[in-house]
């Protein structure tokens, strides 16, 4: 079963882009996510008080979690969110956060004391090479400059927050983790929201089918799976997988948002799933 966990989390992940469309569509991006990420914090406080998990932890814990949360659901997941808000197709904005597999593999080293092989480095270059195919000359055209800043803060925030996760994996177990993890989202999506943006949610019905998708599958799902897997693996594998949410999520996109994909896009796709085949290859153990 635990070798099945990267596809399922591929899926999954790829389908918190298309959802996460629909909902910008409906309501704006922070209020969206701040919505979100209070009912993650109630579920998972739920969860832990079921299987009388220690909830009260010490207060550097809470800390460290928060960061992570901060990190990857207020930084990540609100720049990309942010995107989608000014027109920044899906596909593209999987495929920019998509290189975070660079930026992990080379800090992992000095950061975790992480071997990357020259195998995985090839790999590694063979998505960098493939994404910059797709981009094309999009960029200032169909794809505004503020969104591609926007996507590019996320993919920071993605790379930080595996490396931060990695380091501090052991500390919590994961319900507790993720619960102090959405708190801290929570608030700190809350203060943007507040500063920085005019809040409305419109409850329509593809509003509430996308919102509880993103909840129940993605937050409750495939962030935990993520989680797991930093855990038990190293940082830098872990993240190779994110080279495969481009060509997933494009697939998605065109089939649900009609959103078109084009022969450099097909290309591009393919050889940055090619680079993830090389980095991985013979590395399920670390699952």
């Amino acid at each position: 079963m635990k070798r099945f966990l990267p596809f399922l989390f591929i899926i999954l992940w790829s389908s918190a882009f298309i959802t996460g469309k629909v909902i910008v569509d409906h309501g704006s991006p922070f209020a969206s996510l701040s919505f979100r990420f209070v009912i993650v914090a109630i579920g998972f406080l739920c969860f832990a008080f079921f299987c009388n998990e220690k909830i009260i932890v010490k207060p550097r814990y809470i800390l460290e979690s928060s960061i992570s949360g901060i990190l990857f659901h207020g930084l990540y997941l609100g720049g990309c969110f942010y995107a989608f808000s000014i027109g920044v197709p899906a596909n593209i904005s999987a495929l920019i956060v998509s290189m975070q597999p660079i930026l992990t593999n080379f800090l992992a080293g000095p950061i975790l004391n992480e071997k990357v092989t020259w195998k995985q480095w090839i790999g590694i270059l063979l998505g960098f090479f493939g994404t910059t195919l797709v981009l094309g000359f999009d960029v200032g055209r169909s794809i505004p400059i503020e969104g591609l800043i926007a996507t590019l803060i996320a993919l920071i925030a993605a790379t930080t927050g595996t490396l931060w996760q990695k380091k501090l994996s052991l500390n919590l177990p994961l319900s507790i983790n993720n619960l102090y993890q959405a708190v801290g989202a929570s608030i700190f999506l809350f203060l943007i929201m507040f500063f920085f943006e005019d809040p409305f949610i419109n409850f329509n019905l593809k509003f509430i089918l996308s919102m509880s998708w993103q909840i129940i599958i993605v937050s409750f799902g495939a962030f935990t799976i993520l989680m797991y897997l930093i855990k038990v693996g190293s940082a830098s594998k872990t993240s190779n997988l994110f080279f495969l949410i481009p060509p997933v999520s494009a697939l998605m996109a065109w089939f649900f948002l009609n959103e078109q994909i084009f022969l450099n896009d097909i290309l591009g796709f393919i050889i940055c799933s090619f680079g993830v085949y090389i980095a991985t290859k013979n590395k399920t153990k670390v699952v």
